[in-house]
């Protein structure tokens, strides 16, 4: 939506499913208590600093999403209000710039241990082929796209040509980069985390194929996630995962924890896994900022663990507040999310973040 004017009322928009996320958190910030106001920038990043000339909020609750039409600009909004010193929620620009690539995430997490499938990114006019070392089958996707955009059935690869020609589409149907990854076969985990230092991970959440057969991909497309029909059509449920193992359980939240710090996200995040044969863990995706819907996967996995969706909504607000965004340099405070911070907000490069993943990244570019 394209606001006419700075203080246009979103009473009307706030009334549809595609708002659906911004009406649950006002209506949440409502009964805590808060005074707050909605403010869509569309694409004039000029909107937030005119309303801050009239008002100094407290902290900016950020549901950005894109900018002019492209999500790839989520992590840039961000750095505006980290240039302004402004407290927000979520997740820092740097754990977004690293979460979108999903080449570079994957090799920071490989260099420290973590297990992803083979993979390899074909940039847009190079040459295209599968290296030998990358076993088919595969999966061919956008490297920066989210919510599943550009992965359908289409995407699951088990011949050269389909390789070159998957390659090609996302190169000219996405203008993208393309990223071709070992399918793994298993179980589609979600698992929900929050927190600067002292991080919570909540009950893990599953994607489960009821109605696809047992020779077929199980593939977490755009419309396994987001078309309700089709979802019907083949038994696709997202619940609670069942029937996990409490050791499995613990190797799964300290893996994420890992993660989570390891590509440098704060505030709030899901982190997408499989589970292969063995009880093998494979790192997919981690989604920083995820929907924070009332009956989306975070906050139902939040509920499960006994935390409110208002007093889930609370506690980011008040992560956003009190948050030091340099994860190696503040201090360990004993109970780090509630402490107030009286040091001015840090906001140092990758490399004082992070060594190791300043030097992968810087890999991945040579």
């Amino acid at each position: 939506t394209s606001p006419t004017k700075l203080d246009q009322d979103f009473t009307k928009e706030l009334k549809t499913k595609d708002w659906k996320t911004e009406a649950d958190v006002m209506a949440a910030l409502g009964k805590l208590g808060h005074t707050a106001e909605h403010l869509a920038i569309y694409d004039d990043v000029d909107l937030v600093r005119q309303k801050l000339e009239t008002c100094a909020p407290d902290v900016l609750f950020n549901l950005v999403e894109q900018f002019k039409k492209k999500p790839g600009f989520d992590q840039n909004i961000v750095s505006f209000f980290e240039m302004q010193d402004l407290p927000f929620t979520g997740c820092g620009s740097t754990g977004l710039t690293l979460c979108k690539h999903k080449g570079i995430s994957k090799k920071i997490l490989h260099y420290h241990g973590i297990h992803v499938p083979h993979f390899v990114v074909i940039p847009r006019g190079q040459r295209i082929g599968r290296p030998k070392q990358l076993k088919l089958p595969v999966l061919v996707k956008p490297v920066k796209e989210e919510a599943s955009y550009g992965i359908s059935q289409a995407s699951f690869v088990q011949n050269e040509e389909q390789f070159r020609e998957r390659v090609a589409f996302i190169h000219e149907k996405y203008n993208s980069d393309a990223i071709a990854e070992e399918y793994i076969e298993g179980r589609e985990l979600y698992v929900s985390i929050m927190g600067n230092v002292r991080l919570t991970v909540f009950p893990i959440r599953e994607l489960v194929f009821r109605e696809v057969p047992p020779n077929e991909p199980k593939i977490a497309t755009y419309n396994a996630k987001w078309d309700e029909e089709y979802r019907k059509r083949w038994g696709l449920e997202n619940h609670f995962a069942e029937d996990l193992d409490p050791a499995l359980v613990t190797k799964i939240q300290e893996t994420c924890k890992d993660i989570y710090r390891l590509l440098t996200i704060d505030g709030y995040a899901r982190i997408d896994l499989r589970l292969a044969p063995e009880n093998k863990l494979y790192f997919i995706e981690a989604n920083p900022n995820p929907i924070l819907a009332d009956d989306e996967d975070f906050a139902l996995a939040a509920g499960k663990a006994g935390l409110a969706y208002p007093q889930l909504i609370e506690r980011i607000v008040r992560q956003g507040m009190n948050t030091v965004r340099d994860l190696y340099a503040r201090p360990k405070f004993a109970n780090a999310d509630l402490q107030i911070a009286t040091e001015k907000n840090v906001h140092s490069p990758l490399e004082r973040h992070c060594p190791r993943a300043a030097r992968d990244l810087a890999e991945v570019f040579d």
